[in-house]
C-alpha cells in the first residue's frame, strides 16, 4: 500500500510512494515521532533523474526485509534535493565533512533534533568495494544508538556546532577591477585542456559560466581571436557524445575527459546555461556550429521539457527501464537495420559507431566529429534514426517546475531569441515567466516549485529570487515591456529585505530570515553546476541598477556582493564563473543602449537588431517609444529629426544619439 509520500508534489518522492519503507516527508511531525519512539532518523536525499538513487532504491528501499528493519528501528525521511536545496545543503556539508566527498543518494543518520552523527552516499545491499552493506550499516547504527546513545548524541551536537561555525564564516573581500579579472582568466587558461577542451580531467562538466566570462572578457579586450578555451571547448562538447546529435540538448556531464560517454540525464539548468553560451558565441563568429547548437538546444527545451502550463520540466532521467543509455546508444548492426547497408555504414563512420563500442556491451554513443560531406544525406539519416529511436523505451521526465531553473531558461531564451532573431523563443520565455509569477508567488512570497499547476509548499531560496530576477530583466530588454522590470525589482527588494546578512555587507544567506529553521542557515558562494544564489542576485542587482529611476541602492548592493566574492573569483575562478560574468559587466559600466522609436518602425527594429548583434555581453539594451511609461532608460530619449535613435550610455553619461548602424557601431566600440 502507498506510504506517506503518495500525495507529494515531487516526482522523486512519488517514485518511492510504493516502497515498503514507511517514508515521511520532511516535517516537524517526523522528528517528533523519532523523539517519541527514541529512535534515530534515516534521512535519504536524492532526485528523480539520479542513476544511483534508482540503484539504491531497487536494491534496498524496495526490499521487504530492509524495509522491515528500517521501519522498526528508524523514522525514515525522504527529501528531493531539487525541491528542498536548503536541506540538501545543510546535510551535504555534513556528509562532505565526515567523508571528504558528497553525492546522491545522500544517506544521513540524525538524532531526533536533526543533528547528524553518520553520513554517506550510496550503500550497496551487501559489502562491496570497502563499503559496508546497507543492512549491516543499519545494524551498526542501531547498536550504537541503543548501547552508547549519550555519546552518539553528544558527538552529533558537536558536529552540528562545527557545521554552524563553518557556515557563518565569510571570505575576505577583494576589489573588482580589470586586473583581477585578467588574473582569473590567466588562472583558467593554465587549467585548460587544449586537446579536448574543458578544465581538469574526468569527469568533465560543461563549464558554461566560465565560458561566458571568457567571452565577455574577450569582448572587453577587443582581441581579434576567440580564446582557445572557448572555441575548443564549445566545439568538442558539441561534437562529442555528451551532446545529443539526433535531437539536440546536452547531457549532464561526461564520464571521460573527451566528452565521449555522458551521464545521460538531461537537466534544464545545463541546457539553459549552454544555450546562452552558444548564442553569445554565435554573435561573435562566422562559424555556423554555435548557431546550430543554440537552435537545436532551444528546440530541445521547447519540445521535450516544456510543460502543459508553459513552464519547463526539470530533467529527463539518466536511466530507461533501469538501464543507462538504453535510449541513446547504438551498434553498427542497429544502424544497418534502420538505414540499410550503405547508409548504415556511412552513418557508423560519421558518428563513430564501432564494433568495439565506446559505451557498454559493444554499443556506442553518437559523436559528430566533423561536418558531414553530404548534408542532405545526413538530414535524411538523422530523421530516420530519430524516428527509430522514438520507438525505443524513453527516459522518464521529472516534470517539476523549479523556479530558479525556469528563471535560467527565461534568461537564455529571452537573450538568445533577441540576439539571434528568434521571437518565438522570447514568447516562450514570457509564457514561462507568466506562469512563475502567477503560480509561484503566493501571498507576495516566492515558492520553490510546482507540478501540474499545483504549487509546492517549499519556500523560494535565494537562487530562485536571483535567477528569476535575471530572467525577468532579460525579458524586459527583449520586449521593452515595463511589467517585467517591475516584477524583477519586487523580487530584488524581497531578497535584500529577507536574505541579506545584516552583519556582513554584501553577504547573503540561501534561506530567508523567516524561513524554516534548520541546523544552521546555509550560505553558498560557489558557482558549481549552476549559479549560486548570491552570484545570480548580484548579476540581477547590477542589471537593475541601470534600468531603474533610482539606481543607487541596487548598485551599492551589487558592488558589495561582488567584492565579497572577489577573493574566490581570483583564487578559484572555476567555481566563480557567474560571479566573474557579472564582474565583467560591472567593469564595463554596465553599458546601456536605449533604442527609442515607435513600435513596429522598421528603422528602429534595424537599429535594435544591430545593437543586439554588436553590443558586448552584459550590455543592457532596451527598445521602446521615447518616454515609454515605466521604462526609465527611455526617459528623455527623443527621436532625432523624426527618426529612431540609439543612445549609448556609460555610467549615465551618454554619447550623442546614433541614427545609423555605422554611428551605433562607432559608439559601441569605444572602450570603457
Amino acid at each position: 500500500m502507498p506510504n506517506r509520500l503518495a500525495s507529494a508534489t515531487s516526482p522523486y518522492l512519488l517514485q518511492h510512494a510504493g516502497n515498503p519503507i514507511d517514508w515521511w516527508e520532511w516535517s516537524d511531525e517526523a522528528f517528533a515521532e523519532a523523539a517519541r519512539r527514541d529512535v534515530p532518523v534515516l534521512l535519504s536525499v536524492g532526485y528523480a533523474a539520479c542513476h544511483w538513487c534508482h540503484v539504491m532504491a531497487h536494491e534496498s528501499f524496495e526490499d521487504p526485509a530492509t524495509a522491515e528493519q528500517v521501519n522498526a528501528d528508524f523514522v525514515a525521511i525522504k527529501v528531493d534535493r531539487e525541491e528542498r536545496p536548503d536541506i540538501d545543503a545543510v546535510y551535504m556539508a555534513a556528509t562532505q565533512a565526515m567523508t571528504g566527498q558528497g553525492g546522491w543518494p545522500m544517506t544521513c543518520f540524525l538524532t531526533p533534533a536533526g543533528e547528524p552523527f553518520h553520513c554517506g552516499t550510496y550503500y550497496p545491499p551487501t559489502p562491496r568495494g570497502g563499503m559496508p552493506g546497507f543492512r549491516q550499516l543499519l545494524d551498526a547504527v542501531t547498536t550504537a544508538w541503543r548501547e552508547d546513545g549519550v555519546r552518539v548524541r553528544g558527538a552529533a551536537g558537536e558536529i552540528a556546532a562545527r557545521l554552524a561555525d563553518s557556515a557563518a564564516a565569510v571570505l575576505p573581500e577583494a576589489a573588482i577591477d580589470p586586473d583581477l579579472l585578467d588574473r582569473a582568466a590567466s588562472a583558467l587558461e593554465a587549467q585548460f585542456d587544449p586537446r579536448t577542451g574543458g578544465f581538469g580531467g574526468a569527469p568533465k562538466f560543461p563549464p558554461s559560466m566560465v565560458l561566458e566570462f571568457l567571452l565577455r572578457r574577450h569582448e572587453r579586450s577587443g582581441a581579434a581571436e576567440l580564446p582557445a578555451a572557448v572555441a575548443v571547448t564549445c566545439e568538442r562538447m558539441a561534437r562529442g557524445g555528451m551532446y545529443d546529435q539526433l535531437a539536440g540538448g546536452f547531457a549532464r556531464y561526461s564520464v571521460d575527459a573527451g566528452w565521449v560517454v555522458p551521464h545521460f540525464e538531461k537537466m534544464l539548468y545545463d541546457n539553459a546555461l549552454l544555450l546562452r553560451v552558444y548564442a553569445h558565441l554565435a554573435r561573435l563568429t562566422a562559424d555556423p556550429l554555435p548557431r546550430r547548437i543554440a537552435e537545436e538546444t532551444a528546440a530541445f527545451l521547447l519540445r521535450d521539457l516544456r510543460t502543459a502550463e508553459g513552464g519547463f520540466a526539470s530533467a529527463l532521467d539518466a536511466d530507461t527501464e533501469g538501464v543507462e543509455g538504453l535510449t541513446y546508444a547504438w551498434t553498427p548492426q542497429q544502424l544497418r537495420d534502420v538505414l540499410g547497408p550503405d547508409d548504415g555504414a556511412w552513418a557508423a563512420e560519421l558518428l563513430t559507431v564501432t564494433e568495439a563500442g565506446t559505451f557498454e556491451h559493444g554499443s556506442s554513443t553518437l559523436q559528430l566529429l566533423r561536418d558531414p560531406d553530404d548534408p542532405d544525406r545526413w538530414e535524411r539519416v538523422r530523421a530516420a534514426l530519430l524516428a527509430a529511436r522514438a520507438l525505443r523505451p524513453q527516459p522518464a521526465r521529472d516534470d517539476k517546475v523549479v523556479t530558479s531553473w525556469n528563471g535560467m531558461a527565461v534568461l537564455a531564451l529571452a537573450e538568445a531569441g533577441a540576439a539571434l532573431g528568434r521571437p518565438e523563443w522570447v514568447t516562450a520565455a514570457a509564457e514561462a515567466a507568466d506562469l512563475l509569477l502567477r503560480l509561484h508567488v503566493v501571498d507576495g512570497r516566492l515558492r520553490r516549485s510546482s507540478r501540474g499547476g499545483r504549487v509546492g509548499a517549499a519556500a523560494g531560496v535565494l537562487e530562485d529570487h536571483g535567477c528569476l530576477a535575471e530572467g525577468l530583466l532579460a525579458l524586459h530588454q527583449a520586449t521593452g515591456e515595463a511589467r517585467w522590470l517591475g516584477a524583477a525589482t519586487d523580487l530584488l527588494d524581497t531578497a535584500l529585505a529577507h536574505f541579506a546578512d545584516p552583519h556582513q555587507p554584501g553577504s547573503f544567506f540561501d534561506t530567508a530570515d523567516d524561513a524554516e529553521a534548520l541546523l544552521h542557515r546555509p550560505r553558498d558562494v560557489t558557482d558549481n553546476a549552476s549559479p549560486c544564489g548570491a552570484s545570480a542576485l548580484a548579476s540581477a542587482l547590477l542589471a537593475a541598477s541601470v534600468l531603474v529611476a533610482e539606481p543607487d541602492r541596487y548598485r551599492v548592493a551589487a558592488e558589495a556582493a561582488l567584492r565579497s566574492a572577489g577573493f574566490l573569483a581570483e583564487k578559484h575562478p572555476r567555481f566563480a564563473g557567474h560571479w566573474l560574468t557579472a564582474a565583467e559587466a560591472l567593469v564595463r559600466g554596465p553599458l546601456q543602449v536605449a533604442v527609442a522609436g515607435p513600435d513596429g518602425d522598421p528603422r528602429r527594429d534595424a537599429l535594435l537588431a544591430h545593437a543586439r548583434r554588436r553590443a558586448a555581453g552584459g550590455t543592457v539594451v532596451v527598445p521602446g517609444p521615447p518616454d515609454a511609461p515605466g521604462v526609465p532608460l527611455l526617459a528623455d530619449r527623443p527621436l532625432v529629426d523624426g527618426a529612431p535613435a540609439a543612445y549609448v550610455c556609460r555610467g549615465f553619461v551618454c554619447d550623442r544619439p546614433a541614427t545609423t548602424e555605422e554611428e551605433l557601431t562607432a559608439s559601441l566600440l569605444l572602450r570603457p
